[in-house]
């Protein structure tokens, strides 16, 4: 039988910023504190299926453009979660750029974090947080974390890495994820207060569970 979450008792963050921000970490350690009470939800696995348009590595497939994403059907998972719902998230391939046939069935939980770049550009979407934070980091270290990321774990080249920042990653976020930065609540300086601020969430959230 699905697990029941009493409706509006859900608490949803928003944790937003650049490529290779901090972000991600940030939101997996605190998924990891808040134990069975949390969800995690990546921004990552809405993406459209890419595979009849993908060229070659740094290619002409803007992955960092809102349109690239199905951010519309990320607020109606949010909302099922809200609802105290199971959702089912689909699941995108990175080496193949598809879309999985199958999808993650995510359960309701008290706290539902959600993870990614863009989450906070559509005002659809930005509804359904009860609370947003941003990180702020240097434009030289987002690169080198992504760098590292996209050539270990998703099988790119140094070169396609550094094309496709120059091309894409740098001007979308400079067209769409700093303008975000305005709706945050809270926003991190990566390597300043970090520490401060997950310890602070994690108080915060752990009262609500």
């Amino acid at each position: 039988m699905t697990a029941f979450i009493k409706p509006n008792s859900t608490f949803i963050l928003g944790v937003a910023g650049g490529s290779g921000s901090g972000k991600t970490y940030f939101a997996k350690e605190l998924h990891e504190a808040l134990g069975e009470h949390a969800t995690i939800v990546y921004q990552d696995n809405f993406y459209i299926d890419q595979s009849h348009r993908f060229d070659h590595d740094g290619g002409s497939v803007n992955f960092d453009h809102p349109d690239s994403l199905d951010l519309k059907l990320l607020a109606k998972c949010l909302s099922e979660l809200k609802k105290g719902l199971a959702t089912q998230i689909p699941v995108y391939d990175f080496k193949t750029h598809t879309r999985n046939k199958d999808t993650l069935s995510v359960g309701p939980a008290k706290i539902i974090i959600v993870d990614g770049i863009l989450i906070f550009h559509p005002d659809y979407l930005r509804l359904q947080f009860d609370e947003m934070i941003f990180f702020d980091t240097p434009e030289s270290l987002r690169y080198e974390r992504r760098l590292h990321r996209d050539v270990h774990e998703r099988g790119r080249t140094p070169d396609g890495v550094k094309a496709q920042f120059l091309k894409q990653v740098k001007p979308m976020h400079d067209q769409f994820v700093e303008p975000s930065k305005a709706f945050a609540n809270v926003i991190v300086k990566d390597l300043g207060d970090y520490q401060d601020h997950f310890e602070a969430y994690k108080k915060k959230l752990m009262m609500l569970v």
